[in-house]
């Protein structure tokens, strides 16, 4: 019986082994794959290194968050639980735009906008074309799973216009997309980015020459159209035990007759009225105003709508042009509960806020008419 028994144990033994190596190869596979990304290393880890909010090998915020209370298996029984009304009961409104007027060359003086859906804006500023974290995808996930878009893109990748700048607020798969950033870098798009992600655009094959990638307080120049690095209150990764290898950031983009700021995602904090103090006012400001909670922890990283209008007029900000709702199932509140809670706050303020649909045009220097759209989508 013994021989038996050891021989069995042997089986056994060598079996889970051999499980075992193939779950981790598996694994070891799935992660390798482009869209994870790329590590900093060399000459941009220097970098990271030398900048004052990298510590023990990632960076911080200027507020330090609450420290969370929620695990995640809580948070994954939650994905599948509650009452909320999480998605559009029916389709969201999409104007679709029209490619042919969008050939013309912008205006040397002008701000006009329309929102591609979640944070992704097209923005024209004078003379420029410039995207906002550009996301075409389908799905926002490195795998084929994960939350599904709710509406189409009211203009197609492949119909787009030359784009001269591309501004990314931070690396997580709802602002960065690789097959978007493939396409657009094969059209000659310049990319700025926060310390860091030029590692992942290296990886997809984006020239060097194409990317810039700064830090907070940082600038660039293109044409006459100042675009500056700001901070924010977030934190980044695209993969397992990479959270917060990469910066994030706030942009500020200062043309010669018009300036509009970009708040990524972000908490609330002192910083932006730093930004406002320096850089605004701001004709247009693109404010987060979604995926928030539960708990302080999350809202440290992700405002609610009152505190979104509250950046606005930190920021110096005149016209509010909400973002970062209404695409993705990604949080734990009804679909539309944002834009419901910041108009509310807005109006009691006194704020300007715009409520374009999907793809609608909204001209910094004429009157928009807004309308309370979602509650047609019943």
């Amino acid at each position: 019986m013994r021989p038996k028994r050891a021989s069995w144990l042997v089986r056994t033994t060598v079996t889970l082994a051999a499980v075992v190596a193939v779950l981790v190869a598996a694994g070891w596979a799935v992660l390798s794959q482009p869209q994870f990304g790329a590590p900093l290393e060399g000459a941009r880890l220097a970098r990271a290194q030398a900048n004052p909010q990298y510590r023990d090998g990632r960076f911080v915020n200027l507020e330090p968050e609450a420290p969370s209370t929620t695990s995640l298996v809580d948070y994954a029984l939650r994905q599948f639980s509650g009452e909320e009304v999480r998605e559009p009961p029916a389709p969201v409104p999409v104007l679709p735009v029209d490619k042919q007027a969008l050939q013309a060359a912008p205006p040397a003086s002008g701000l006009r906008a329309f929102w591609i859906g979640h944070a992704s804006t097209y923005v024209e500023i004078d003379g420029l074309r410039i995207l906002l974290d550009p996301v075409f995808a389908e799905r926002v996930s490195p795998l084929p799973i994960g939350p599904r878009r709710f509406h189409p893109p009211p203009i197609a990748l492949a119909d787009l216009p030359p784009i001269d700048a591309v501004l990314i607020s931070h690396d997580h798969y709802d602002h960065l997309d690789m097959d978007t950033v493939r396409h657009l870098a094969q059209r000659g798009s310049r990319f700025f980015v926060p310390l860091g992600i030029g590692a992942h655009l290296e990886r997809w094959g984006v020239p060097s020459r194409q990317v810039e990638e700064l830090e907070w307080w940082q600038e660039r120049s293109l044409g006459s159209v100042r675009i500056v690095c700001t901070p924010t209150r977030h934190y980044s990764g695209r993969g397992l035990g990479n959270r917060s290898t990469t910066l994030w950031s706030s942009w500020s983009v200062l043309g010669p007759q018009h300036r509009f700021f970009y708040s990524g995602d972000t908490g609330y904090g002192k910083l932006f009225q730093d930004i406002g103090a320096r850089l605004g006012p701001f004709d247009m400001a693109f404010i987060k105003i979604g995926a928030y909670g539960p708990g302080a922890a999350w809202t440290d990283i992700h405002m609610t709508p009152e505190q979104a209008v509250q950046v606005h007029r930190d920021v110096r900000g005149r016209r509010m042009f909400p973002v970062h709702w209404s695409t993705f199932n990604l949080a734990f509140h009804d679909w539309d509960e944002p834009i419901r809670r910041a108009v509310s706050a807005a109006t009691r303020l006194g704020v300007e806020l715009v409520t374009p649909r999907v793809g609608e045009v909204v001209d910094a220097d004429a009157p928009f008419e807004s309308t309370r759209w979602w509650l047609a989508v019943r």
